[in-house]
């Protein structure tokens, strides 16, 4: 069968979406948390879903050419879905940077140079990403990832510098996640030569446990925000990844897809009022 690599698939979104990938191909599970993933491969195996577990932190590139190396062994690599992730809470600035943005780098480079043709790769971005003001966002700074990856880094630090120290890691995870949906665009025609594509989506305010995280930081005023007010599942946002992953999605690429409830479009039509508003 083919095969599916899941970052970020100890729990969430990744898990879940293994459970959807699973019924059609052999799933390669990867996370950071060497526990949870044995508790994960155990609930896919429940449900007759058999995946292989790799402790892995994408931060590494070296563990991440290994992932990759590892997965192709088990047959040809159809697909990844890239869900790990950091939030705001989970540590400061350079640590969510490191994994969000460097982390995104180093999965997608790898299956770029591994995957053949018809593959596909989905990143998760964010909501956050189409909410930091065009202003604080050092896009022109994302291409230097490709050359200096720690020059990458302190340039994207330096931008999260307008605000107080304790506060920018919240700076930081847009600005990553405005990094993955930027190299998801940027690369689609690089990938486009060799008959691979890449997605990314944005999810909204998710009922996982990171998103729970950030319930009371601005997560929750999201939900109440939204067009649909509440809170999305995971199972929701699993159907979108591997839907996009798939060949029923073979003309996608180059984009990103905001699956968030209506919050962006419910808070810009509220500015656009308020702007009419003042005016008249």
């Amino acid at each position: 069968m083919p095969v599916s690599v899941i970052t970020g698939g100890a729990g969430g979104m990744g898990l879940a979406t293994a459970k959807v990938v699973g019924l059609t191909h052999t799933v390669v599970l990867c996370d950071v948390r060497a526990a949870k993933l044995e508790t994960a491969i155990a609930v896919l195996a429940s449900e007759g879903i058999a995946a292989t577990a790799i402790n892995c932190d994408v931060t590494d590139r070296s563990a991440v050419t290994a992932l990759f190396e590892t997965a192709a062994g088990h047959g040809p690599i159809a697909s990844v879905i890239h869900t790990a992730g950091v939030s705001p809470s989970m540590g400061d600035a350079e640590y969510v940077l490191r994994t969000n943005a460097l982390g995104t780098l180093h999965v997608n480079e790898a299956f770029y140079r591994i995957a053949g043709q018809g593959a596909a790769i989905v990143n998760v971005a964010s909501m956050a990403a189409h909410l930091l003001p065009a202003e604080m966002l050092p896009e022109q700074q994302f291409a230097i990832a490709f050359e200096d990856e720690e020059r990458f880094v302190a340039e994207l630090l330096a931008a999260c510098g307008v605000v107080a120290e304790e506060s920018r890691s919240s700076i930081a995870y847009p600005i990553s996640k405005a990094f993955v949906k930027w190299y998801s665009s940027a690369q689609a025609e690089r990938f486009n030569g060799r008959g691979l594509r890449i997605v990314s989506v944005s999810p909204g305010s998710i009922d996982t446990e990171m998103g729970r995280l950030e319930e009371q930081a601005g997560a929750g005023a999201m939900v109440e925000a939204a067009a649909v007010p509440r809170w999305g599942t995971a199972e929701e946002m699993a159907d979108l990844l591997a839907f996009c992953a798939s060949d029923k999605a073979a003309y996608l690429t180059g984009t990103d897809i905001l699956n968030d409830g209506g919050v962006i479009a419910s808070l810009e039509q509220r500015a656009a009022i308020a702007a009419i508003t003042q005016l008249t």
